[in-house]
């Protein structure tokens, strides 16, 4: 059965071009003074040092980096061989996988239908609105894998938009089909409250 290619796929299939515009998209925010470590700095206060984080649809290691170098072990994560090249020139130090996050066992090594447990993550960071570019048939198994690789107290941040395609309330309806557990819901990476009206979603997820 042919797999439903993602939002990104197709994107970088009509533009070859697109991955060095995104890449280069955050060299151009930095040199111009702006933030864009918000994400990476929350995750990093919800772990302790040395924690294993996975930085999910980690582009081209603007969070993982971060994070890496701030004292965990970072496994990234992403479709693109353009944007996983681009992060393993800038931190050599962090494992970076090119991988549909559908295929994550398999990326991780990890058994079908197996769990890592004890030797899971502490924390998955899901940014950029990564969710909202997965294919809509692979949502549901991609939020499976993030449970499936999660430590027992571990948790998962995810991140994104509306009005791109996926509607936050079926978003709810699908972590709940994959065994994850709403801790708490954020309208933005610096914690604003979420409610009914607001626009972005930050979710932190648990087993």
């Amino acid at each position: 059965m042919v797999r439903e290619k993602s939002l990104w796929q197709i994107q970088t299939e009509r533009n070859p071009q697109h991955s060095d515009w995104y890449i280069q998209r955050f060299k151009t925010m930095q040199e111009a003074g702006q933030d864009i470590y918000g994400e990476a700095r929350l995750i990093d206060a919800m772990v302790s040092r040395n924690a294993k984080i996975l930085d999910a649809g980690s582009g081209p290691g603007r969070l993982g980096t971060y994070l890496q170098r701030a004292g965990h072990q970072v496994t990234g994560v992403d479709i693109d061989p353009k944007l996983i090249a681009e992060a393993t020139r800038v931190c050599p130090e962090a494992t970076w996988i090119t991988s549909d996050l559908t295929d994550l066992l398999q990326a991780l090594n990890v058994p079908e239908d197996a769990e890592l447990g004890e030797s899971g993550f502490d924390a998955i960071v899901c940014a950029g609105n990564v969710m909202t570019f997965l294919a809509e048939s692979t949502r549901l198994p991609v939020l499976e894998n993030f449970r499936a690789v999660l430590k027992a107290d571990g948790r998962a941040v995810v991140g994104f938009g509306g009005g791109r395609g996926y509607d936050f309330e079926q978003f709810f309806a699908d972590v709940s089909a994959a065994g994850l557990q709403i801790e708490q819901t954020f309208s933005t990476w610096d914690l604003r409250p979420f409610a009914t009206d607001s626009n972005f979603l930050v979710a932190v997820l648990t087993r």
